[in-house]
């Protein structure tokens, strides 16, 4: 019963014309907006989709799309209902709803003389098949224009490992379309040139690509398959092949290639695309292959793909597979939750504790973060995911990722109270142990990438008090307002180079702690001189309560409290 809010975005519009054909897949639409808008362009707005040429683009691919709006600070993304849509609930047993949108389609569609903030136009027909990266999913590359990329930038060309699958791109219609491409090379007589790994998204997905033979193809030309998971995609990797701090390249059709983000390994080199050209640089084996113009060597002699053909729905319909969901207890006010007090993955959350009301001074810097620091940066995925109901556990990953300004090295901080170098968790061990609590400064678009709920509770759980920034990704800031971290960001950017790792911060402005009213920074360095600095914020009345409770958690908790009590009364 409480209400669900939201800062009301701004509206960009991308007006699609022409129509998707040959190379081209809805991949390649987000890729190219995320090249014109950037990591950080979209956030504060939704990203609405329009015009002649959505007619073109499945319902999966309109989702995958969609998924990857987050990828340049999206608030959601859409699509217009329409007739692609309506047949893919009707092929997923949800006729009911199909004929509810059905009957109210024109409030789905936009108004006549629609006013957008901005305006993106894209011709689909003249749209080319991208390849974004390294390390970043916004850094765009039209295939036609890759080579000469690779060799400005010196990148790997050998790929070591081509990635397909996890929940963006692994609909019936994705894979289907790649297995139209193994089989023209399985015809040739050609393998997988490099480690060829798919990750089917659900359980339907995996049972009706076997029913239906495409698993088999996949495997017949190389191809490992995982799991139903996100696998890969969030680290879920243990790659054997190459060293820790080995150069590599690879290449996936996920939404995120931050460094490390897959394997670990910051040297790792990774590409985003669409699971069509993933796979034709499977069997390529090197990142200058350009399936629109090159030739490759089989058995049979040189041989060029054809454009991927896959249906869009089985024509069977979709297989359900096992079915593995445990129906709750219909009460379940009588039962307890158990954990081996021994448990290294499991614990049980306390509350974290309120305000003191008082303005902190001479909080120490945990970390001064240069440059790029994503959520993966905060909060490793990967082998620490299995720490993820264990708190404590979990938040020795805190930070580890970023990179300190102080010596542009990772997990190597120096320590106010004893002034040693130590890991980021154990530095703010060692200032919690002392009764300290501590901020993080940070640079522009901070904790861009998955909405990771352990990048705000770890920070919270050892002891941080306030993260400042140049700006933040709209998530991550939410998610650290719901954890009770002050969530800021310097008035002036410039600011950010004013602060030293060693100085110590007093955040003035508290006890009046309102909407729309900046607070204050008084910095003092080693020398005992300050000086102040302006914090803006965005926190509404709400927010500002979470806040002075403790957490969002804490502040619902006790409203539930009262509402109780109230009806007993």
């Amino acid at each position: 019963g409480f209400p669900w809010e939201l800062k009301a975005p701004k509206i960009i519009g991308v007006h699609l014309t022409g129509s998707l054909g040959q190379w081209t897949s809805p991949k390649d639409v987000i890729l190219k907006v995320a090249g014109i808008l950037s990591v950080k362009g979209g956030t504060g707005a939704i990203i609405e989709y329009f015009g002649p040429g959505v007619k073109s683009i499945s319902c999966t691919g309109m989702a995958t799309i969609c998924n990857m709006g987050a990828e340049i600070g999206a608030t959601t993304s859409i699509f217009p209902y329409n007739e692609r849509m309506s047949k893919y609930l009707h092929a997923t047993e949800r006729a009911s709803i199909a004929t509810l949108a059905d009957s109210f389609k024109e409030i789905h569609e936009p108004d006549e003389g629609t006013k957008y903030d901005k305006v993106i136009e894209l011709n689909l027909s003249e749209l080319s098949p991208h390849v974004n990266g390294p390390f970043t999913p916004d850094l765009a590359h039209p295939v036609s224009q890759l080579k000469d990329a690779v060799i400005k930038g010196n990148w790997p060309e050998k790929i070591s490992a081509a990635l397909i699958g996890s929940c963006t791109n692994s609909s019936y219609e994705d894979m289907a379309r790649v297995s139209s491409l193994c089989e023209q090379a399985q015809k040739h007589g050609l393998k997988a040139q490099s480690k060829f790994i798919v990750t089917p998204g659900s359980e339907m997905i995996r049972a009706t690509l076997e029913r239906d033979g495409i698993l088999k193809v996949f495997e017949s030309v190389g191809g490992t398959v995982l799991a139903n998971a996100c696998g890969p995609c969030i680290g879920q990797w243990k790659r054997e092949d190459v060293k820790m701090g080995e150069k590599n390249t690879i290449v996936n059709s996920y939404n995120r290639n931050f460094a490390k983000r897959n394997d670990a390994n910051p040297a790792t080199h990774a590409f985003v695309t669409s699971p069509e050209i993933v796979a034709t640089l499977a069997f390529a084996g090197r990142l200058t292959f350009n399936p629109e113009t090159d030739y490759l060597e089989g058995k049979d002699g040189k041989f060029k793909f054809q454009p991927p053909y896959g249906d869009e729905l089985p024509q069977r319909g979709f297989d359900p597979g096992a079915n593995t969901y445990q129906e709750p207890p219909k009460d379940g006010s009588g039962v307890s939750v158990v954990i081996d007090p021994k448990s290294s993955r499991l614990q049980a959350l306390e509350p974290f504790p309120a305000w003191n009301g008082k303005d902190p001074e001479n909080l120490p810097i945990l970390i001064k973060i240069k440059g790029k620091c994503t959520t993966d940066h905060i909060s490793m995925a990967g082998p620490w995911l299995k720490y993820r109901g264990h708190l404590e556990n979990i938040s020795n990953n805190m930070y580890i990722g970023a990179i300190n300004s102080e010596n542009d090295e990772a997990n190597k901080v120096r320590n106010n109270i004893d002034g040693e170098w130590h890991s980021v968790p154990d530095s703010a061990k060692l200032y919690k142990s002392k009764g300290y609590q501590w901020v993080v400064i940070g640079d522009s678009n901070f904790g861009e990438g998955s909405s990771r709920e352990h990048a705000a509770l770890e920070p919270r759980f050892l002891g941080g008090f306030a993260v400042i920034v140049k700006s933040f990704a709209r998530i991550h800031e939410t998610n650290l307002k719901k954890q009770g971290v002050l969530a800021l960001t310097f008035a002036n950017e410039a600011d950010y180079d004013k602060i030293s790792p060693t100085d110590k911060i007093s955040i003035i402005g508290l006890k009046n702690f309102k909407p729309d009213e900046p607070l204050t920074a008084r910095v003092t360095k080693n020398d005992g001189s300050t000086f102040d600095i302006k914090l803006n914020h965005s926190y509404n009345q709400n927010q500002i309560e979470w806040f002075k409770a403790g957490s969002a958690l804490n502040l619902i908790g006790s409203q539930v409290k009262d509402r109780t009590k109230n009806k007993q009364a």
